[in-house]
């Protein structure tokens, strides 16, 4: 009788690659999370213990929210728009925020930022950004009966349009005002108030769940809206669920520690690489672990190694714009 050919282990064979399970995969990705964390949790502390890790563990804390929402956001993103290059804030989400802090700045002045400080602001910016894109998504969807890519190409002209009121409020700054305020648009993962953390550990948790539960739904978005609709996935209904979850996870993150815009673009984009499959449940984790491992290693060699703490998310920004353009130019030349 003859043997039925074994056709993965013949390839493997002939190609002289051993290739690593998705949960070998994560799993590793897992312990250099830890890792990373425990060493710049733990390394080198001077002075007070407790002191020192209620300040690291506030920064932890924030860097484990800013991972998880920029990296799951940019995933769901990618996946309902069939295009990698995108990410989240092409909808304006930066750009609103900007424009709220400068606002605010203008009408009370820059001392204002530091009297507001607190989780009622954080709630509130959170809840105005949301309100932006559910407002965008109902008008585009019901009304105008309109695409998404009709509903990306308003999110770009609103953010332009965000962009150069900023720019020309700004212009009408005292100096002074505008320095608090150039402060206050950078990346903060090292001032977040740990007060602000319990409740953003909720909503992650909450998203979470949500996104988890249809992680299948989201491998079945990925077949493109015809194939996704014959398999009887509501399409229409799921985008909007997912769009508004990305609101709601960007809103947050940016609320909370200001923007990363190419952040969780790099995250993202590593995950599809390092993953090994396109299933949601191993992508998903992979990248939010990936953002974990960047933000706090990056953290700890920049704390540790250059005493430049505070350059984290602008070094980031930095390189995930390198990949963004490198990307790009790639697809274009192909």
């Amino acid at each position: 009788m003859l043997e039925r050919p074994r056709v993965h282990r013949e390839i493997r064979t002939r190609t002289g690659r051993r290739v690593l399970a998705p949960s070998g995969r994560i799993a590793i990705a897992a312990l250099l999370a830890v890792v990373t964390m425990a060493g710049y949790l733990g390394w080198n502390i001077r002075g007070n213990f407790e002191f020192a890790m209620q300040l690291r563990g506030a920064t932890a804390g924030a860097m484990l929210v800013a991972a998880f929402a920029q990296a799951v956001a940019t995933v769901i993103f990618h996946t309902v728009t069939a295009n990698r290059i995108l990410s989240p804030s092409v909808m304006g989400f930066d750009s609103l925020f900007v424009l709220m802090q400068t606002v605010l700045v203008a009408l009370f002045g820059g001392q204002v930022l530091a009297d507001t400080q607190g989780t009622p602001r954080l709630v509130v910016q959170t809840l105005v950004m949301v309100g932006f894109a559910t407002l965008l998504y109902r008008w585009l969807f019901v009304r105008l009966a309109g695409g998404l890519y009709v509903t990306l190409l308003v999110g770009v002209v609103l953010g332009m349009a965000f962009n150069t009121v900023s720019t020309f409020l700004e212009r009408l700054l005292h100096p002074t005002d505008y320095d608090l305020l150039s402060l206050a648009l950078f990346g903060r993962l090292t001032s977040v108030d740990a007060a602000q953390l319990p409740l953003a550990f909720a909503v992650c948790a909450a998203v979470g769940v949500v996104v988890w539960r249809r992680r299948h739904v989201l491998d079945g978005l990925l077949l493109g809206r015809e194939l996704a609709t014959s398999i009887g996935i509501d399409h229409r209904r799921e985008l909007t669920i997912m769009l508004a979850l990305v609101a709601l996870l960007v809103s947050f993150s940016t609320a909370l520690v200001g923007p990363m815009t190419f952040f969780g673009f790099l995250v993202a984009t590593l995950a599809y690489q390092l993953a090994g499959s396109h299933q949601h449940a191993q992508v998903l984790p992979m990248a939010f672990l990936l953002g974990v491992i960047g933000l706090a290693g990056g953290q700890f060699v920049l704390q540790h190694l250059f005493y430049a703490s505070g350059f984290l998310t602008v070094i980031l920004e930095f390189v995930g714009g390198i990949v963004f353009l490198a990307i790009l130019i790639g697809n274009r030349k192909l």
